[in-house]
This record gives structure tokens, C-alpha cells and sequence, in this order.
């Protein structure tokens, strides 16, 4: 059965786009369009879509508004439609805090010079995140949200030009009272020289709840490697430092490893630890499908730390992370994998667990707790 769509975006020519784009792949149907995020709540309750697209900045109500919406009454998948700066990335990560799924950036230049590669892209997220647990009874929806009310048009003539509208405050996320499934015992305590950990959709919001749960005085370095373009990495780094009692920021080459600071690989490029703790940021390889890479963290980590890692894998599409945990379960580090239940998409974690290489298997909101359980 083909998964059913709702486009939304106030662009009349981006919404032609994608509804040509996805209508072509056999696999996909277009069910609806809507123009801003009031209609984009009406027609989801009323077509009950398998998946969302949707802008952020539109009259009546901006997307974001209508993500807490659509989240509280119908949960559904949304795919967010992003521009690729500073400000464009802080708007996502506040989408995705509102329960989007996923997002892709919003390049005009792209749809016309690579058309292939942008519906084999967009097609393929689409049929991805039909699959992840937004929709499932699992889902613990927002606190209430007010009635829906019109809000004023912004006042930039461009979806992306400078003057965009006053940012939402981010909501809390979400928590999942998924139902019961085995867990893995308590973790063994250990001097860990390095904390490792890899994500890719679903990841910001994962790693946002871990990360919480840390103390000021975590005794382990720790490296996060996120699946994110170039220019939301720095937003992303900035976010979790201000949330989070730990120090949290992007990785610069030669930035020192230490205990209470995570560092976010740059997107973009590969970022690589050496044995005095120093980490190395290299560029980007056009033949890796992932810049950054957790495989190439992992690896560097196996061959400078030895025994002495604890790497963890949350949600994602895809089996990045399972060559490096296997070159860090060869040299006796430990491998955590999230479960299937609190995934958004069991698919880097489920690489792993299939390879035999998973040491615990834990829910998302028992992962931090278990970190500070098991670093010494």
C-alpha cells in the first residue's frame, strides 16, 4: 500500500515540486496540500496522512505551532523543510523538540540542478519515516495546547530572508511510556576513558534527554556524533550547552578530551580522537555516505582507547556505527544499544543488536541514568 501524504508549505511553486516529485515514486501518493498550519491540522485530522511535510515559516500559523498541534491530536510523521544557516537550524531543532521526525534543507538551486538526486533523497526519507514510532499508542502527546488562532503574517517576503518571525519557545519533550519490554542488568562499573556516542534520525532529541540527565561532574570525556548538516552543528552544540549541566560544543581540531565536556562532530567532516586525547577534525570524504561518520569516530576511539570506551548507538536510519563497535568490541570496550521501543527509527541500533555486538540493551530514558551508573 503506497504511503499517503500531506504536503505543507505557503509556496505555491515548492509545493508543485514536491507533489511532482513524490507522486512520480510508485510507492508514495499525495493526499493533500495545505498552505499554512492551520489547514495543515485540518487536513491531517481529516485525511489522516502517513507522513507530513512541512514548512516553518507560513501565514496563520508557522509550522512549528502546527507540529504541537498535529503531535496532541493525531500523531503523525513530520519531515521538516529547512533553510541551511544559523537561524534555520535553531527553528528545526525547535521543530523537532515539537515532535518532527526528521527534516531535509529547503534548496531551491538543489530541485533544479540535481532533480534525481533530490527526489531519490526525498522519497526515500519519506517512505523511512513512515516506518518510525511518531504514529504508534507509545507516544505521549505535549501537555494541552490552547485552540488554534490566527497569527500574524511574518513579515519577510522569502520563506528565508532575514526578517523571520519571533522563534516559539521550545517545547518540553515529550516522554514515551512505551510498554514493558526485557532490559538488560545494571552496567558494570568502570574507569571509561571515553564515552562515545552515535545518532542520526531521531538523534538531537535522544541525545537532548541523555545528555540531561549527566552531572556537572561526569567523569568521562565524551564525543557525540550526530548526522547533521555543516551549518546545524553550532546551533545544535549551543542548545545542548545551555540545557544541559555538562559543557557541550562543537569540536574544533585539536580540542583536548576531558572530563564533563561533550564534543559534537562538525557536520560535514569526520572527526577523529588520537591516543593523547586530542581530537582531529579531517574533511568530509565525498566516497562516505555520512560526514560525520560514526564508524570513523568509533574506529579511532577502538584504536586509541583500547578496553576503555563505552559507546552507545540511538535511533537512526541505517547501520552506521556497526563497523566501529565492532573494532571496539574486538579491543574489549563496551557497546550500548538503545531499544526498539524508544526509537524513532531502529535502525543504527538494530545493526547492532543483529551483529551480536550490544553488551546492554536500554530504553532512552534509562540511558543517562546508566551512564553515571557505570563511569567511574
Amino acid at each position: 500500500m503506497a504511503v499517503k501524504v500531506l504536503v505543507v508549505d505557503d509556496s505555491g511553486f515548492f509545493r508543485r515540486r514536491v507533489s511532482e516529485i513524490l507522486s512520480a515514486d510508485s510507492n508514495i501518493q499525495v493526499v493533500g496540500t495545505a498552505t499554512n498550519g492551520k489547514e495543515a491540522i485540518d487536513q491531517a485530522l481529516a485525511l489522516k496522512p502517513d507522513v507530513i511535510t512541512m514548512d516553518y515559516e507560513m501565514p496563520m500559523m508557522d509550522g512549528i505551532t502546527a507540529v504541537r498541534h498535529i503531535m496532541q491530536r493525531c500523531p503523525t510523521p513530520v519531515l521538516m523543510f529547512s533553510s541551511l544557516t544559523h537561524e534555520g537550524a535553531r527553528v528545526t531543532l525547535d521543530a523537532l523538540d515539537a515532535g518532527a521526525v526528521d527534516f531535509l534543507p529547503k534548496n531551491f538551486e538543489d530541485i533544479s540542478r540535481n532533480p534525481e538526486k533530490v527526489k531519490q533523497l526525498l522519497c526515500e526519507k519519506i517512505l523511512s519515516i513512515s516506518r518510525s514510532n511518531r504514529r504508534a499508542s507509545t507516544y505521549s502527546a505535549p501537555a494541552p495546547v490552547a485552540a488554534p488562532t490566527p497569527t500574524p503574517a511574518p513579515s519577510s517576503v522569502s520563506s528565508y530572508g532575514s526578517s523571520a518571525p519571533a522563534r516559539p519557545a521550545p517545547a518540553p519533550i515529550p516522554a514515551r511510556s512505551h510498554a514493558a519490554t526485557p532490559s538488560s542488568p545494571a552496567p558494570k562499573r568502570k574507569a571509561y576513558k571515553l564515552v562515545a556516542i552515535g545518532t542520526s534520525t531521531g538523534g538531537p532529541v535522544a541525545l537532548q534527554r541523555v545528555l540531561t540527565q549527566l552531572p556537572a561532574n561526569f567523569p568521562a570525556p565524551i564525543v557525540l556524533i550526530q548526522h547533521m548538516p555543516a551549518a546545524f552543528t553550532k546551533a545544535f552544540a549551543e542548545r545542548l550547552d545551555k540545557l544541559c549541566r555538562i559543557s557541550v560544543k562543537e569540536a574544533e581540531d585539536g580540542d583536548i578530551l576531558r572530563p564533563g565536556l561533550a564534543l559534537l562532530a562538525p557536520g560535514g567532516k569526520q572527526m577523529m580522537i588520537d591516543g593523547r586525547g586530542a581530537v582531529k577534525i579531517l574533511p568530509g570524504d565525498e566516497r562516505l555516505n555520512y560526514k560525520p561518520c560514526v564508524d570513523i569516530t568509533f574506529g579511532s576511539a577502538a584504536k586509541s582507547y583500547g578496553d576503555k570506551v563505552l559507546a552507545v548507538v540511538l535511533t537512526g536510519m541505517g547501520a552506521d556505527g556497526r563497523e566501529g563497535a565492532r573494532l571496539l568490541k574486538q579491543g574489549g570496550s563496551a557497546i550500548w544499544a538503545q531499544d526498539e521501543a524508544s526509537c524513532v527509527i531502529y535502525g543504527m541500533p538494530m545493526a547492532i543488536v543483529k551483529a551480536e555486538l550490544a553488551d546492554a540493551v536500554y530504553s532512552l530514558d534509562d540511558i543517562g541514568r546508566h551512564l553515571v551508573e557505570a563511569c567511574v
